[in-house]
């Protein structure tokens, strides 16, 4: 069988045009998180005996995140590895990493994408998925090690940079991470995970208006993007208005960008769940937008695929009084692994804590769980969500002297944040520093009256 590439250059057999396209498609598509990607599928329904074809098909499964991913994915991993024996080397590699994705063997997956990078180092496809694993157990050096590897042979291509500057990001290698991603965008102005990873970034520095105005021009670039990337990224515009203490226009973002796309995704899901959360903490009044997200959420009752994403899930339960709230939380009790035993749990246990109105319970088990928080995956600032569960409960308990620790140390990061100030205002009153409450005070007014 002849050998050609795809358009990165990486090697397979020749499946036909169609099935070629295809692949370019996924690969496309799947770096760039354009909805091209899911052509995959047909087109190996088209080409049961094309092997990448097929592998591709069932890795867009696997990334459905949900119990039934595996079972979805299960014709097209088998049908890959019955064409391995006689599929190109990268091909069969691929099959093989689909068989140990989806059978929970989550190391050797690991392993077998690295491996791949080894052979063919254009295989940009392989290091995303790497790069998503090692995300998702909190692994981020290893995020770093794989992208500056990639770099090495395709420091051509925009996403690879975007790569590099998310895995230099959490790493907390803030100047890195900002001059990759400015690369990418030199390479391709609208790189959507490269401007994703310099608006956590502005965020983690305190520059906030610098943020939300980047974000607002790039965003006309987002509508064509598959539904994670779009929502994601104007979830983060919306945490830039929200500190700005534009409330109003933070909820018409989660209206019309943020709960508009695929409601029984996993990532739409916990971006609603922690957005609606979020504004909530700021003092934002939500109506009745809870009420949709916990019929949606309903279906994740057993839902124990990602520690990250079940935390979020079992908050919207209870947040919206679903009764498989209780059998999440058992769900999670009843895992063995030691990031759900010794993280994810009294984590789970603080928010049902919290929500239930036990703030000293939520502020036991968060600060059991919070030291360890990333082993659970997600980034800095998704994760955020916990510290402000913490810190709310602080404030409803009237620990003043924690509350003013957590404030002032967010400062660092938020320093003109209207929320954060009128917190800091309210506990500097509460212990009796009444200069330093005028001051939060006035540094809240200020970012009012400069939005307004």
């Amino acid at each position: 069988m002849s050998e050609v590439s795809d358009f990165l250059g990486a090697p397979l057999y020749d499946p036909g045009p169609e099935a070629l396209a295809a692949i370019d498609d996924f690969i496309g598509g799947f770096l760039t998180y354009q909805t091209r990607a899911t052509r995959i599928i047909a087109a190996a329904e088209a080409h049961p005996q094309s092997c990448l074809t097929n592998a591709y098909a069932g890795v867009l499964w696997m990334l459905l995140e949900s119990p039934q991913a595996p079972a979805k994915a299960a014709p097209y991993r088998d049908r890959a590895l019955a064409a391995a024996p006689t599929a190109h080397p990268r091909e069969a590699q691929a099959a093989a990493f689909l068989d140990a994705w989806a059978r929970g063997d989550l190391a050797e997956a690991e392993r077998l994408s690295e491996e791949a990078l080894h052979h063919w180092p254009r295989d940009l496809a392989m290091l995303k998925l790497n790069q998503y694993l090692t995300f998702n157990r909190g692994d981020f050096p290893a995020m770093l090690r794989i992208a500056l590897k990639g770099l090495e042979s395709a420091a051509d291509v925009p996403q690879m940079h975007g790569m590099a500057a998310f895995g230099y990001e959490q790493c907390h290698l803030l100047a890195e991470a900002e001059a990759a991603a400015r690369r990418a965008l030199e390479l391709e102005p609208n790189e959507p995970w490269a401007q994703h990873a310099l608006a956590h970034v502005m965020l983690t520095q305190g520059r906030i208006d610098e943020g939300e105005a980047f974000m607002r021009a790039a965003s006309p670039g987002w509508a064509e993007l598959n539904s994670f990337m779009l929502t994601h990224n104007w979830w983060h515009l919306a945490l830039f208005l929200i500190s700005q203490g534009r409330l109003d226009e933070a909820l018409a973002v989660y209206d019309q960008h943020c709960w508009d796309a695929a409601k029984d995704y996993s990532q739409d899901q916990i971006g609603a769940v922690s957005l609606l959360a979020r504004l909530e903490f700021a003092g934002c009044d939500v109506g009745d937008r809870w009420a949709e997200v916990g019929e949606y959420l309903k279906a994740r009752g057993c839902d124990t695929v990602s520690p990250f994403l079940s935390l979020q899930y079992l908050y919207g339960l209870i947040r919206t009084g679903q009764p498989e709230a209780g059998p999440l939380l058992a769900a999670i009790r009843a895992e063995t692994a030691p990031v759900w035993r010794e993280v994810a749990l009294p984590a789970a246990e603080a928010i049902s804590a919290y929500l239930t109105g036990d703030d000293a319970g939520a502020i036991a088990g968060l600060e059991r769980a919070l030291p360890r928080l990333f082993e659970i995956g997600g980034s800095h600032a998704q994760r955020d969500l916990f510290e402000q569960i913490h810190l709310a409960a602080l404030l409803r308990l009237g620990r003043w002297t924690a509350a003013q620790q957590a404030l002032e140390q967010r400062r660092g990061f938020d320093p003109d944040g209207v929320p954060l100030n009128r917190d800091l205002a309210r506990v500097y009153a509460a212990l009796g520093l009444p200069v330093q409450a005028r001051e939060a005070a006035a540094r809240a007014r200020r970012t009012l009256e400069n939005h307004a």
